[in-house]
């Protein structure tokens, strides 16, 4: 063959090679048949519900590859509780946007899959958010640089939502622009879903908890031209990484993101699961220090496969926030910031802890405890990474351009909000329904853009008299985003026929039975779904004749008919009880709501029990114990225990969740913090605070217990301690509940001139502090309006307002500028004191001032808090997002 005609012929089998490259999705054969061999193995394990129909369905090669890629690794309940062509959809969707966005081309094949194809973000349900919002977003960034684009789609979500805390569960991106507010980590998802739909790579970053403050938070990195900057979701600044955050996140410990499949990136792996990766980024936000875990048995020989668990002080618990095991050696690992965690290690029922400081060496775990053990109390100083911040470059112009853009944003979004439910609309449907017009008011306005179908709900089901009761025991995010439709399914599907069922002496109460723990929809933190008529129409006669005499019947049933399979939900997304009935596989906690949805289903009052997280069903007037594990039934004996306190000067009440908690040792040795707080425990009749709960003996499970207590200091440093009970039934056991405390004096820590000069918001005058405050000691505060460590310091403010106002001096809360306080809107806050005068510091000499006099690395990080008296010392300062600033305040105060 002529050359010429041979270079021809490689050419076009080269072109042709290149060609069939190009029709796959994913190019590395290898990979290609990993990703295939695991969506085998998804569908062998899900074999009933005919749950894989979409593959039935035309589409392209590399559509198909992508569609298996998802499939092979999504949770359960993303296969049974939604429809595949959702899935295909967002298939297409992403390819059009990297067709058409003119960053499409640039995105690593890798890269695009982890980070722009998945759908799932967090915990929240799917919805048609991507294709919604590539129609509104594609034009709008068009023309943009990838970096550009990245800060114009954050601008867009801060004209949709802004932020708002709530409870744990996460709602869709679309229920969040419904809403119009969401917390972080529904900002973050609602974020990464807009730069996705645009084909721009993003993830949501967490930091499971702060180590210098109670609370975590979460935040999203884009990845442009190689590299991936943070952002404050829905909190727009004029260059990215620049977010309120940058102090905080520099004394973080750890960051974290969940990673879509089996991810190769070159981050440091934390945990491989069947369905994410997840890895450590804390390298992008501070000092690191590797710490090496040696686990070893009581004669010191090293203990491979121990579980050992890296927890953050938070909340007065020792929360996990990495899950590690040992190698052959019995070592594990891990990079954090430069501080102190707490680390638990368990193998076999055997338990050893300690206190392992990064940065500065490593820590060797015997395993020479198990529980019950008398062990005594132990003293623990905890300190977090030191003070610091991410340095960013940012103009005065760049900042003055981003705030004009930010009050515009603000202005199309409460163009919106003003759209919704006012009192005097509420008062007018209330008098038109004959319903309570304060009860109606609380469910209209909590309803936000979700107005329509609570009203909508209202007025089908104006004759039924548990509408109303319905509504008031469903959680606030659910009037947000719950449709009519499931509403009115539990109201007029849910069977009454336990009150002939319930002993005479119940019925008096059993309304309030039958409403919470009957028709109620709300299990625990699942979204909710119309499944009463559904079980109805599937539960099998005889079943439901036998469960409604016996509960146990339906516990068997259970056990026998649905399978555990943990892994195909390593997120613990739950699994909608309909799509557990459909596929008879769950995780263990989806087995659970589904087991109530059921049993309330078929009129058996039912819930998971919320302090020790236990399965429960009514009978004869108790709570049943159910554990799916045992082969026989048995409700747990319970003990009781008492603490003594002896109260420290600064805190007379200790409160959980604040100041100590409660966790109990299982049998394996592992730890599980109850949940005694008044929020969630209003049903077991247990206050939050030690007068409430422990001054008397309080009821608790037969079991093995561990305290924690903690005093956090202004520098953020905890004096905790751990110490350990037992509750033996019938017996009530005494501890001791001790807050350890620094007796130091208050010291003088800068000056203030409280002559300063500020203008009254309420009269444009301008004024002293002095003038306002008077003699003594007052409060002066720079704050950010709109801004989420401000919204915390408000809340935190609130919540110890009659404090304050028993202190009875002057607090003086000032804004940068007008604009900021025409921004600012105290109701939101809830009750502040009465004590408070607002102000604009004008030419921000004050925030100067403060800055200067305190040394604060960055004058414009919002808010700053100071406690100072006329003779111009300051005893007190905070800074930024700190949770529990009140009660620092009142800590500094009493010692006043």
């Amino acid at each position: 063959m002529h050359k010429t005609q041979l270079f021809a012929l490689l050419f076009i089998l080269l072109i042709g090679t290149a060609c069939n490259k190009q029709q796959h999705f994913i190019s590395d054969d290898a990979f290609r048949a990993e990703v295939e061999k695991d969506f085998q193995a998804k569908q062998a394990a899900l074999p009933d519900g005919d749950l894989f129909t979409v593959f039935n369905q035309q589409m392209t090669p590399e559509e198909k590859e992508a569609l298996t890629f998802l499939y092979a690794y999504m949770p359960i309940g993303d296969i049974t509780d939604y429809d595949g062509k959702l899935y295909l959809d967002n298939i297409r969707s992403s390819f059009k946007a990297k067709e058409e966005m003119p960053w499409g081309d640039s995105i690593p094949e890798e890269i695009f899959r982890h980070f722009v194809l998945p759908i799932r973000v967090n915990n929240e349900n799917l919805d048609e958010s991507r294709m919604v919002f590539f129609d509104e977003l594609k034009d709008r960034v068009k023309g943009l640089s990838l970096y550009d684009a990245v800060l114009e789609v954050n601008h867009w979500c801060h004209e949709k939502v802004i932020y708002t805390p709530s409870d744990a569960r996460t709602s869709s991106p679309l229920a969040s622009v419904k809403t119009a507010y969401g917390r972080c980590g529904e900002e973050s998802t609602f974020t990464v879903a807009a730069l996705r739909s645009v084909g721009i790579p993003a993830r949501q970053v967490y930091t499971p908890r702060w180590a210098h403050t109670d609370d975590n938070h979460a935040w999203v990195e884009a990845w442009v031209n190689g590299k991936w900057y943070f952002l404050g979701a829905c909190e727009p600044e004029p260059v990215l990484n620049l977010g309120w955050f940058n102090g905080p996140a520099y004394r973080g410990m750890l960051m974290h993101t969940k990673v879509f499949g089996k991810y190769h990136g070159p981050e440091e792996v934390m945990l491989e699961t069947d369905g994410y990766t997840e890895i450590n980024v804390i390298d992008n936000y501070a000092p690191t220090g590797k710490a090496i875990v040696t686990v070893v048995d009581e004669e010191g020989k090293p203990v491979s496969g121990a579980d050992v668990e890296f927890k953050i002080y938070n909340y007065a618990e020792f929360y996990t926030v990495a899950n590690k095991k040992t190698d052959a050696e019995g070592k594990t690992f891990l990079t954090a910031g430069k501080g102190d965690m707490f680390v638990w290690a368990t193998k076999d029922g055997k338990f050893g802890f300690d206190k392992v400081s990064f940065g500065k060496g490593d820590a060797t775990i015997k395993l020479d405890k198990k529980p019950g053990d008398a062990i005594g109390a132990v003293a623990l100083d905890v300190i977090p990474p030191v003070e610091g911040s991410i340095a960013v470059e940012v103009t005065p112009e760049q900042k003055e351009a981003n705030a004009a853009r930010l009050l515009e944003e603000d202005a199309i979004r409460n163009k919106y909000v003003a759209t919704f439910y006012t009192e005097e609309k509420a008062e007018a449907l209330a008098k038109e329904l004959g319903l309570d017009p304060l009860k109606t008011s609380d469910f209209m306005i909590g309803s936000r853009g979700n107005w329509m179908e609570i009203e909508k709900f209202l007025r089908e089901n104006k004759n039924n008299g548990r509408a109303m009761a319905l509504l008031d025991v469903i959680s606030a995010k659910d009037l947000r985003d719950t449709p009519a439709s499931v509403l009115s399914d539990h109201l007029n599907n849910t069977t009454a026929i336990l009150t002939d069922y319930m002993p005479a002496k119940e019925k008096e109460g059993f309304e309030d039975i039958y409403v919470r723990y009957v028709m109620n929809p709300r299990v625990q933190n699942e979204f909710l779904t119309p499944y009463k008529k559904f079980f109805a129409e599937n539960i099998d006669k005889d079943l439901w004749d036998k469960a409604i005499n016996d509960p146990m019947a339906l516990v068997d049933w259970v056990k026998k008919n649905i399978t555990i399979k943990n892994e195909l939900n390593s997120q613990r997304i739950p699994v909608m009880p309909m799509g557990v009935f459909k596929s008879r596989v769950a995780d263990t906690g989806s087995r659970d709501i589904f087991f109530v949805a059921v049993a309330r289903s078929l009129g058996i009052p039912a819930r998971i029990e919320p302090v020790a997280r236990k399965v429960q069903y009514w009978k004869d007037g108790n709570w049943m114990d159910v554990d799916f594990e045992a082969a026989v039934q048995t409700t747990a004996k319970q003990g009781k225990v008492v603490a003594s306190y002896a109260p420290i000067k600064a805190l007379q009440d200790p409160k959980y969740y604040s100041h100590f908690t409660i966790a109990k040792i299982l049998p394996d040795a592992k730890l599980q913090t109850l949940n005694f707080e008044r929020r969630g425990n209003v049903d077991m009749g247990v206050g939050d605070t030690w007068s409430s709960m422990l001054k008397t003996p309080l009821s608790m499970d037969e079991g093995n217990y561990m305290m924690v207590t903690g005093t956090r200091m202004a520098n953020g440093s905890v004096l905790a301690e751990v110490s350990f009970f037992n509750v033996e039934p019938g017996k009530t056991t005494s501890t001791k509940l001790e807050m350890r405390e620094n007796t130091d004096e208050v010291q003088v820590i800068g000056n203030f001139n409280s002559e300063n000069k500020f203008k009254r918001a309420d009269n444009g005058e301008e004024t002293s502090v002095l003038a306002t405050t008077g003699r003594g000691y007052f409060v002066v505060a720079i704050l950010g309006a709109r801004q989420e460590p401000t919204n915390h310091a408000m809340r935190d403010i609130a919540a110890v307002k009659k404090d304050l106002e028993e202190w009875g001096r002057s607090m003086v809360l000032l804004f940068p500028d007008e604009k900021g306080y025409q921004n600012f809107d105290p109701k939101e806050f809830g009750d502040l004191p009465s004590t408070i005068t607002y102000g604009i510091d004008a030419d921000n000499h004050i925030q100067k001032e403060i800055a200067s006099a305190m040394k604060l690395a960055n004058a414009s990080q919002l808010p700053i808090f100071i406690i100072a008296d006329t003779f111009n010392r300051v005893v007190f300062v905070s800074q930024g997002y700190t949770i529990g600033l009140g009660e620092q305040l009142m800590k500094v105060i009493h010692k006043l």
